[in-house]
């Protein structure tokens, strides 16, 4: 008797997933940029961390551009208004003659171009003057100790070298015009620099005022001994005594930071002056 008749009958059922295999490989782009973006993140951070106040205010200076590369727009397609700067070189010698007649001075350069270029000229010398006092770039004249007391900012009046006290380290002797070794050395580097230009100088002294009152309070005095003892050194360094056009004391009337107490108000402000104004 046959019993092929009665086998069971098995039914296989395939599971198909939908959406499986791939999926494009844009996730990791995305990955990438964010790996990137935290990378970059993270080395700011350390550059904020590891950099003084100078060191990040050359490198910011590096990154903003100051030179123009035409001054005025040209009314040609090309550059320099459809001319090249060789113009009145060129133009007699190729047979068209002059632009214009000459009497041997440039005629497109007028008084206001000539004082202009005078200012620029002198902030030029004042941020060249600056960039080797603070190292920009490359290596300071200063040891790093030193430049640890320095800030420096171009001001309408000139570069103003401002040398403060640090909470572990004084520029001098408490409640003295005695100067500390730091406040020397300060002193003669600025003194070399300040050969290489003839502008005139201004020294200013600052005092931090006192938690207390006192009946004898010397602040007016003292802050005026400092900025002699600071004109002192820096002809002791060689700068010429008639280049000082000013030596004041302000005492305690103009602090540096909100906290009138601060030792970061003890300070000497030395410009250099700006000669074109």
């Amino acid at each position: 008797m046959s019993t092929g008749s009665n086998a069971p009958i098995i039914i296989k059922r395939k599971k198909v997933i939908a959406g499986g295999g791939h999926h494009g490989g844009a996730w990791k782009v995305a990955y990438a940029d964010f790996v990137t973006a935290m990378m970059a993140f993270f080395m700011l951070m350390w550059l904020l961390n590891a950099t003084t106040e100078q060191q990040r205010k050359g490198l910011a200076d590096y990154f903003s551009p100051t030179i123009p590369i035409n001054r005025v727009s040209g009314g040609g397609a090309g550059a320099f208004g459809g001319d090249n700067i060789f113009t009145e070189e060129t133009l007699a010698q190729s047979g068209t003659g002059v632009s214009q007649p000459s009497d041997g001075s440039d005629p497109l350069r007028s008084e206001s171009d000539a004082a202009g270029d005078a200012a620029a000229a002198q902030v030029a010398a004042l941020r060249d003057i600056e960039a080797v006092l603070m190292g920009q770039g490359g290596e300071s004249m200063l040891s790093d100790q030193a430049l640890r007391h320095i800030i420096t900012r171009l001001t309408d009046e000139g570069l103003v070298i401002e040398i403060f006290d640090l909470p572990e380290v004084t520029l001098f002797v408490e409640d003295t015009a005695i100067p500390n070794p730091v406040t020397a050395e300060i002193a003669t580097i600025m003194a070399r620099l300040f050969a290489a230009v003839r502008n005139g100088v201004a020294i200013e002294g600052h005092l931090s005022a006192k938690s207390l009152l006192r009946v004898d309070n010397p602040v007016w005095e003292l802050s005026t001994n400092r900025a002699a003892q600071m004109r002192l050194m820096l002809q002791s360094g060689g700068l010429d005594p008639m280049r000082i056009t000013r030596q004041t004391g302000a005492g305690d009337r103009e602090s540096a930071v909100r906290d009138a107490t601060a030792p970061r108000n003890n300070r000497i402000e030395v410009i250099l002056l700006r000669s074109d104004i």
